[in-house]
């Protein structure tokens, strides 16, 4: 048993065999769709679902950070029109429907999880309070940190920044639809060259779509390393968390 402190909790040794502990999950909206063009595809995320139920099954304590880009984006409302913060207050919405439809997912599969929400609405699930989370992870559980910061102004990916932070987290699985960082997008330039490693600094200063600066400032700020992967290779969470080289790995030399 630790004092519930981050600093205590990232002490304990990792899970057998994987050099990660405790890791938060970063997940897009998106990947949550699959074929679909909106919504939740229920195949797609019964595999997240398995895939996060396999490395919990390793003994790692895992957060688990959802966009809400499959359902509404707040920063494409404002674009159009809507304001700011009422647009970014519906995405945070948004991710509470991705988050509560996972939880689910892994309650079938037969894992512990809880939902904790920045914005309180407790007939649906917790509020979030980090002793509580921490509480949780250290029980075995599976925490889903829903609504953002609670915030408008800002991304999941600076929650997730923040989340795993506050419990103090080994790493920042940051979950794509491409095998890592690249120069400029693989989709549109064949000759894009993939990184293996980068530094904060390299990733601020050549301006790469790993996680927004907000997020890379916390991530530098606290030398949290970030592993940027391809979520739909089967098997690339187990990957990241046993250490295998996978995708793109940011940190400070």
């Amino acid at each position: 048993m630790t004092d519930g402190s981050p600093r205590a909790a990232a002490s304990r040794a990792p899970a057998t065999g994987a050099r990660y502990g405790r890791i938060l999950l970063k997940l897009s909206g998106e990947a949550l769709q699959g074929p679909l063009q909106f919504g939740i595809d229920p195949g797609t995320l019964g595999v997240i679902a398995a895939e996060v139920k396999e490395i919990h099954d390793l003994g790692c304590e895992i957060g688990v950070v959802i966009g809400g880009g499959n359902i509404h984006r707040g920063v494409a409302a404002a674009a159009r029109g809507m304001d700011r913060a009422a647009a970014d207050t519906m995405g945070m919405l948004a991710t509470v429907f991705n988050s509560l439809a996972l939880q689910d997912a892994l309650e079938a599969r037969g894992a512990a999880a809880r939902v904790q929400s920045a914005l309180e609405m407790p007939a649906l699930c917790e509020p979030y309070l980090r002793r509580r989370a921490l509480r949780h992870l250290e029980q075995g559980r599976i925490v889903i940190f829903a609504a953002g910061t609670g915030n408008p102004y800002f991304t999941t990916d600076t929650a997730a920044a923040l989340r795993a932070l506050e419990i103090g987290a080994a790493v920042v699985l940051k979950a794509t639809k491409v095998d890592g960082v690249y120069d400029k997008d693989p989709k549109k330039h064949p000759d894009a060259v993939r990184y293996d490693r980068l530094t904060y600094h390299e990733v601020l200063a050549r301006d790469l779509a790993v996680m927004d600066a907000t997020a890379i400032s916390l991530c530098l700020d606290n030398r949290l390393p970030i592993v940027v992967f391809n979520l739909t290779r089967a098997g690339n969470i187990k990957r990241v968390v046993m250490g295998e080289p996978t995708g793109t790995l940011v940190e400070e030399p």
